[in-house]
């Protein structure tokens, strides 16, 4: 049910941004808000409290962003509180931003490797992205995992190559494991 309700105001919230061509805006503005949600906690128990009336939270809301977000935005987080959908605010805007980035051919990868990589091998694993994928920019997320012993694993969407040694040796036993001596 999240997920729907996501889906339903993500999508109303892009097509609205799509046809006042503000899309780069409103991403901005929803990327900004996501983090404001993520790091204020009290602010999404405020809008989600119980005893406080729909027009209070918007008041909150308003006291807050008005002036600071586009007007497009402060309507949209209007009627969700009207709606009483605040709650799936973060779902909500997850979903956007998600949509934004598949309109925009901007990909996620997080890379995984067993030790840190140089600049230069970051710079050459993100070019040989973009050249094998249909995305024209991606954000990297960088990780490390010693007990990956060499190589990487590679996460886009939900496509993972993984070259990593500790794979090939655990194929490697697999193989091994499956074969009779005469």
């Amino acid at each position: 049910m999240a997920k729907l309700v996501s889906k339903v105001y993500g999508d109303a919230l892009f097509e609205a941004a799509m046809e006042k061509q503000m899309i780069d805006t409103v991403y901005e503005e929803v990327s900004a808000l996501q983090v404001i949600f993520q790091e204020n906690p009290d602010l999404v128990r405020t809008l989600n409290h119980p005893k406080i009336v729909k027009e209070e939270k918007i008041s909150i809301l308003e006291n807050i962003f008005s002036g600071k977000v586009s007007n497009e935005l402060m309507g949209f987080l209007t009627i969700i509180v009207e709606k009483g959908r605040q709650n799936d605010i973060p779902a909500i805007f997850q979903y956007f931003i998600g949509r934004v980035k598949e309109y925009k051919k901007i990909g996620t990868a997080y890379i995984t490797s067993a030790v840190e990589l140089k600049e230069s091998q970051k710079a050459q694993i993100k070019e040989k992205l973009l050249a094998t994928t249909v995305y024209t920019e991606f954000e990297m997320i960088y990780s490390v995992d010693p007990s990956l012993l060499g190589g990487l694993v590679i996460r886009i969407g939900d496509r993972v190559v993984d070259s990593s040694i500790k794979t090939q040796l655990y194929e490697l036993k697999r193989d091994l494991s499956k074969l009779q001596l005469a």
